[in-house]
């Protein structure tokens, strides 16, 4: 079992905003030591000042998930500081809202490898300083359009439907090797953060969260929770359970729903014109913030994560038993 969040330390990739800050925030205040890393050093700066101004313990370390050099250094600066690591959580991400044509060569591949490789490159910097620990979590945040496709979001949709199939190769390799290592990959649903402030357009207005729309509040206490109770995966808001059905039971059907404007393309599309501002190649020049500007209502939390997050499962609780089984064969 995982140690108590209150004596874990926590590598956050991508702490500066949105899910990742909401997350550093929350671990903080349940006593855990937070290594926050982003390229944003101004954004990094303030987050490591709020979370000591409360009382909590949390340094930065700047840092661009696409380069594996520096997700190595950032490992080794947390255990430089802290001793070791318990949990290691990858939000890092970016976006270009588009058309598949209208969205250049250079931008898929950016995109890909902040979102994809990013998170490959946090997991073979955590597994050796997991291991050293006797344990631990890894926790990717991924997204409900790793479950299933919308249209103008090619890039992302894509990386994150890489990122499951990652996560789930991860899962087998570490279960068959015995490892007290866990994967939760979290699948949150529209959530109200800075991240479609910071997008790449090419929609001629600024990109927005299509409702309902979830506090990324919501997020963070799911993740802070799968770091002493690790699940398989976490979808986050009701709404997940549409992208869920959708795909497994008719597929077909879902894309003639969604193909059409009002609910596809218009539901990405705000009344505000682009302001030609994203965190695609370089950081967002701002002191960091968890909040969107989401004028309309925002879920403060969702009863049907809280619950399906706590739920055992039958096939989790077999994948362990297996586990343990090639440890104790190792073992003896």
């Amino acid at each position: 079992m995982p140690k108590p969040v209150s004596e874990q330390v926590v590598v956050i990739a991508g702490a500066s905003s949105g899910i990742g800050r909401a997350a550093a925030l929350a671990f903080a205040g349940r006593g855990a030591r937070v290594v926050c890393a982003a390229r944003g050093e101004a954004a990094l700066d303030s987050l490591v000042r709020e979370i000591r101004d409360g009382g909590g313990q949390a340094v930065a370390v700047p840092t661009d998930v696409a380069d594996p050099g520096a997700v190595r250094a950032l490992a080794a600066a947390a255990e430089r500081e802290f001793g070791r690591i318990d949990t290691w959580v990858n939000a890092a991400a970016v976006a270009v809202f588009g058309q598949v044509e209208e969205i250049s060569d250079a931008e898929f591949d950016r995109v890909m490898r902040v979102n994809f490789l990013g998170q490959v490159h946090g997991v073979k910097a955590a597994l050796p300083a997991l291991r050293r620990a006797g344990g631990g979590v890894i926790i990717g945040i991924a997204s409900v359009e790793g479950v299933r496709s919308v249209p103008l979001h090619a890039p992302y949709t894509a990386s994150k439907f890489a990122l499951r199939g990652f996560y789930d190769c991860l899962r087998m390799e570490l279960a068959q090797r015995g490892e007290q290592i866990a994967v939760t990959t979290i699948l949150p649903a529209a959530i109200d953060t800075p991240f479609f402030e910071h997008s790449r357009s090419k929609m001629g207005a600024l990109p927005k969260p299509p409702p309902p729309v979830y506090a990324p509040e919501t997020v963070a206490e799911n993740v802070v929770f799968a770091a002493e109770h690790p699940r398989r995966e976490i979808p986050v808001g009701g709404a997940a359970l549409a992208f869920f059905f959708g795909q497994r039971f008719s597929p077909a059907l879902t894309d003639a729903l969604l193909a059409v404007r009002r609910l596809g393309s218009a539901a990405f599309r705000d009344d505000r014109p682009d302001n030609g501002v994203d965190n695609v190649d370089t950081p967002v020049d701002e002191p960091g913030r968890v909040h969107g500007s989401e004028p309309r209502r925002v879920r403060p939390g969702s009863v049907f994560s809280r619950t399906i997050a706590r739920l055992p499962r039958p096939g989790e609780l077999l994948t362990a038993a297996v586990s343990a089984r090639h440890r104790r064969h190792a073992a003896g």
